[in-house]
């Protein structure tokens, strides 16, 4: 009743994030960049897509869906948990409700 609704579309090369009232307030690439050091989430979206080609072999930017299916699923879980927390806010006391298509 009082939990904010959020539509993601979960594309192979874009993540759109809808929310009733504002429309799409997310439009990034499903990009996540990674350090195979310690296999860290650096940088997700627009800011992943920015690192890739500029930073040394130990970053790697990954695409986490291919050919519309879900390749690398704890990538993917990162992106979302990434995507939800800047449509909502990371400190919301009431969990959003969430559709997502692939």
């Amino acid at each position: 009743m009082w939990a904010k609704k959020i539509g993601i579309d979960l594309g192979t090369t874009t993540v759109l994030v809808y929310i009733p009232k504002r429309g799409i307030i997310i439009n990034e690439p499903s990009v996540v960049a990674i350090s195979l050091i310690d296999k860290k989430v650096l940088a997700v979206g627009a800011e992943a897509k920015e690192m890739i080609g500029r930073t040394p072999d130990t970053i790697v930017a990954r695409r986490p869906l291919k050919d519309g299916v879900i390749a690398e699923y704890y990538i993917t879980r990162s992106m979302l948990k990434y995507f939800i927390a800047k449509s909502v806010g990371a400190w919301n006391l009431i969990r959003p409700e969430v559709v997502i298509s692939v």
